[in-house]
């Protein structure tokens, strides 16, 4: 076929192959002997979730559940097991509440899953990535793993059950991450409390596939701790203390002020990390663990969705999305401006109820 010199032949097949490649399934499910295996299949956003990801998890989780003996879920590539949420489409006003719905069922049903749930967070685990792993029953690490919960840098709060997790580390860890977004690596992960186990990444393969094999969790649990190689020190073992001090106060003027009063460099680096933070996004972000620390995980998944959603009406976290992943100049014009000018009716006007027809739903529960 050529028509005016060209060949449209070639044309029509590089246009179809291309057409097929853009096909392939964002999310992998197969069956390994007894085992569900869900693969996070978008390399090159780092496995990053989105809402079609989320829309086809929830009812694979739901089936596999009464019909596997337990479900591995790893992420494709290197780099990461899950990068976080598609914060780009979840801005919209539109499709932001959708996707928080879906996932925050996902994280729900993870919770709350009966047979045994493996996460194998080899690589960057970020937001929504934690909310993949975290609330299953195995969480394991490896020398690649990196771990943070950032959201306060672009104006949203750690969520996706992170009011759950985080207020429930030790010593107020989970406050300090939370706010700052500090990152952990390797060992670290599980000093943390956040992963289970650590493995090394090329023995992950081996254990994938003697998991598979198990027929209970009493097999699944032997032979993850048989993988499983000792903690060493905590790298912020020499800053516990202070974390410990800083970061139990109430609010985050007298965490500053606590921070302030230790004067080393750990001490002044964190300062630098918070003031570069959204101020909203700080006092909504401490009033959200300060609470889920009395909740269980579906009640904080209820609040954390009024945030979300109050969010995509609000300016910051479209604005922080904009500055930081959309145009990249880093310098998003935050408002309230300071965290003097965020007072406690902004704050609150975050948690406020919905209608009961636009509150979160379990879709199996009557929570």
């Amino acid at each position: 076929m050529f028509k005016f010199g060209i060949d449209t032949t070639r044309i029509i097949s590089t246009t179809y192959k291309r057409a097929m490649s853009t096909q392939e399934p964002e999310v992998l499910f197969e069956t390994l002997n007894n085992a569900g295996i869900i693969t996070l299949n978008r390399q090159k956003a780092l496995n990053s979730l989105n809402l079609s990801m989320v829309n086809t998890m929830l009812p694979k989780l739901q089936e596999w559940e009464n019909s596997k003996h337990m479900v591995i879920i790893k992420g494709a590539g290197e780099k990461a097991f899950c990068a976080g949420g598609d914060v780009k489409a979840a801005i919209d006003r539109v499709i932001g509440p959708k996707f928080f719905f879906t996932e925050y069922n996902v994280n729900y049903l993870i919770g709350k899953y009966k047979i045994p749930y493996i996460a194998l967070i080899d690589g960057i685990t970020m937001g929504g990535g934690m909310g993949l792993s975290v609330h299953g029953r195995y969480r394991v690490a490896t020398e690649k793993t990196v771990i943070a919960m950032p959201e306060t840098k672009i104006g949203l709060f750690p969520d996706v059950g992170g009011s759950y997790f985080l207020p429930r580390l030790q010593v107020n860890l989970g406050l300090y991450l939370g706010l700052t977004g500090d990152r952990l690596k390797g060992k670290d992960v599980v000093k943390a409390g956040i992963a289970t186990h650590y493995v090394t990444s090329k023995r992950l393969y081996e254990l994938e596939t003697l998991l598979s094999r198990c027929t209970s969790d009493v097999e699944i649990s032997a032979l993850l701790n048989k993988f499983n190689e000792p903690p060493e020190e905590f790298s912020l073992a020499p800053h516990i203390k202070h974390i410990n001090y800083c970061f139990a106060a109430s609010t985050v003027e007298e965490i500053i002020e606590r921070l302030e009063k230790v004067q080393n460099d750990w001490s002044v680096k964190t300062l630098e990390t918070l003031h570069q933070m959204c101020p909203g996004s700080l006092k909504i972000t401490l009033r959200a663990l300060q609470r889920g620390a009395q909740l269980d995980l579906a009640k904080c998944l209820k609040m954390e969705y009024r945030i979300a959603c109050h969010s995509t009406e609000n300016h910051d976290f479209p604005e922080g999305v904009r500055a930081l992943l959309i145009d990249k100049d880093n310098k998003p014009q935050w408002k309230p401006k300071t965290l003097a000018e965020v007072d406690e009716d902004y704050v609150e006007s975050f948690f406020k109820k919905f209608p009961e027809d636009k509150e979160l739903q379990f879709l199996d529960s009557k929570l």
